[in-house]
């Protein structure tokens, strides 16, 4: 049996969150952290709500509030809520991710999770487990994969090329002693892949704090109208001024897994450098591509929020870009693309079976 990771433009059966917890990332109960996180997050998965099913996972001991907040005036709401046990709210990186087989039905990869490489912030005993849990009720059979990985580490283009970060897959604290021929062959057996794309390394702010040590995932992606899209610091102050640009000398010298070259299409980043707690990473590259829409990581800068959405516009034609201000997701680590995960659909072959 083969399986392979279709690309994120394909069509989804729905798309899976989880909810923010009181832990180190969001702060504790009551918090205003943990407040604006919640929000943030509720209001990602209403977004999603309006172009195709969300799923949210939620904390037992979460569960009355979660069900509060998505509550419309009604009393309903668009957003399925499930509970289990939970550490964090990052599902691209402790979800599954979900394969087709060759008949065109659904599998679910589990890769081992440990809290991005064992940060001394992270809790992971719960989230550990969340990629089986997920596909037990999605109803999706599991893989076990022995490679320590994240979702947010890797981007697939569906035809054959996979990207990945050296600082992220080849980290000690992740996979010690694995090569890159061995993590390639676990990456292409479990995806369907046949070529890796190695980036040297991720953007400044990710080696900070809360990092994840490089996801490719806020640095770079494939799109529908078959490029890559690169994130671009075009302020020279920045230190990803300089991580951009040799970033895409790494990408124009690569060629695709058919031997093709790559056509680079540079996201520019907002103009802000800086927040609280240093060198900001805001990133248009860390997006969701749902069925008939992008959900668009916004910064509060009008003249570069614009810009990006006509950039995406043009790399997924005919869907709808919806801006969602991501700037409380950032201010915790991540994105819009690391607080989602696309379950794809089956072939309509297997649904009527």
């Amino acid at each position: 049996m083969t399986t392979v990771m279709p690309a994120e433009w394909a069509a989804h059966e729905q798309t899976w969150m989880s909810f923010p917890t009181a832990n180190d990332t969001f702060g504790p109960e009551g918090s205003d952290t943990l407040a604006r996180a919640r929000d943030a997050w509720v209001t990602v998965a209403r977004t999603v709500a309006r172009y195709e099913p969300v799923t949210l996972v939620v904390d037992p001991d979460d569960e009355p509030v979660a069900r509060d907040m998505l509550a419309d005036s009604t009393g309903r709401s668009a957003v399925t809520l499930v509970t289990a046990p939970l550490d964090d709210a990052w599902i691209r990186d402790s979800g599954p991710t979900f394969v087709h087989t060759d008949d065109g039905s659904l599998r679910a990869v589990n890769w081992i999770f440990n809290g991005w490489g064992a940060q001394s912030w992270a809790a992971w005993d719960d989230d550990a487990r969340l990629a089986t849990t997920v596909a037990g009720l999605a109803d999706v059979p599991v893989d076990d994969s022995p490679l320590v990985a994240e979702g947010g580490g890797l981007h697939v283009d569906g035809r054959g090329t996979v990207l990945l970060t050296d600082t992220v897959q080849l980290d000690p604290d992740r996979n010690p002693g694995w090569t890159k021929e061995q993590v390639e062959q676990e990456i292409h057996a479990r995806l369907g892949t046949r070529h890796a794309i190695w980036l040297p390394r991720g953007l400044t702010r990710d080696y900070d704090g809360f990092g994840t040590r490089g996801h490719v995932d806020i640095v770079a992606t494939f799109t529908e109208a078959g490029h890559v899209l690169l994130h671009r610091q075009d302020n020279p102050e920045h230190p990803d001024h300089e991580v951009t640009r040799r970033l895409r000398e790494v990408l124009e010298a690569a060629v695709d897994a058919d031997g093709a070259p790559l056509t680079v299409v540079d996201l520019p980043a907002p103009s802000a450098l800086r927040d609280d707690e240093g060198w900001v990473d805001y990133s248009y590259i860390n997006h969701l591509v749902c069925n008939g829409a992008v959900i668009l990581c916004a910064f509060g800068d009008e003249e570069a929020d614009e810009r990006a959405r006509g950039i995406l516009a043009a790399a997924y034609p005919g869907r709808t870009v919806e801006l969602v201000d991501a700037r409380d997701i950032f201010a915790f680590g991540g994105g819009i693309h690391c607080i989602t995960q696309q379950q794809p659909a089956v072939s309509p072959e297997v649904r009527r079976g």
